[in-house]
């Protein structure tokens, strides 16, 4: 039987803090050090499940856990892509920039290997990516940061190419290890909210793996 709403109030609760602590840590409000009561979550989690009167169930453990290591912290770290160490104020182009480039990559990845993808990137979790269709996603991509250097000045063409680089490379890996939830699961899609599309978390998986790596870069460039 799945455990109602009420009794999981404190998982709800911890994710949220979690994501509330991440954001304003990235955008350099609290100091890093507060990142000690992520891992004291963390551990409450598990004390908590110790305790309960039901036995811990792995796959609740492992949900849970996923959920604020692959969705909470992420969506935090977003909040951040905002603002970086050389600008004053909030700026867009960081984040729109993440969402235009995932977006090409993930677009023409798909058309190109509809159109001549041959040779199976990860057969065993998605068997209808191809190579070709990742190399032609990441040179569109590549051309999506050069058309983006043009309108957005906070990065360079050179920061923008390995902008993207990242953005691509990680976010392939999200998406493949996305796949991989779900065959771990025996689902198709991550839910039904969004008929035909796999789910929301489909929409998100991308981003939500490379959002960490771009934070790590931007916040290197700009110190």
């Amino acid at each position: 039987m799945k455990d109602s709403p009420g009794k999981n109030v404190g998982y709800f609760v911890s994710g949220m803090l979690i994501y509330f602590l991440t954001a304003l840590m990235g955008l350099g409000y609290i100091d890093l050090q507060f990142a000690y009561f992520l891992l004291l979550i963390f551990f409450l989690v598990f004390v908590f499940e110790l305790f309960r009167k039901k036995n811990a169930s792995r796959e609740r453990i492992g949900a849970w856990f996923t959920g604020f290591i692959y969705v909470a912290i992420p969506f935090g770290l977003m909040n951040s892509l905002f603002i970086t160490a050389n600008v004053d104020g909030f700026r867009t182009d960081i984040l729109i920039g993440l969402f235009i480039i995932i977006w090409s990559s993930d677009v023409f990845a798909y058309l190109v290997g509809s159109w001549i993808g041959k040779h199976k990137l990860f057969e065993r979790i998605s068997p209808k990516k191809s190579w070709e269709g990742s190399i032609g996603g990441f040179v569109f991509a590549l051309l999506a940061a050069y058309i983006l250097s043009l309108i957005f000045h906070q990065l360079t063409l050179v920061e923008w190419l390995i902008f993207a680089a990242i953005v691509v490379v990680f976010g392939a890996l999200g998406d493949l290890i996305e796949s991989m939830f779900k065959r771990l699961a025996g689902v198709k899609d991550s839910g039904n909210i969004l008929p035909g599309h796999g789910g929301v978390l489909d929409r998100f998986d991308a981003v939500l793996f490379a959002t960490p790596f771009v934070f790590v870069y931007v916040n290197l460039i700009s110190s």
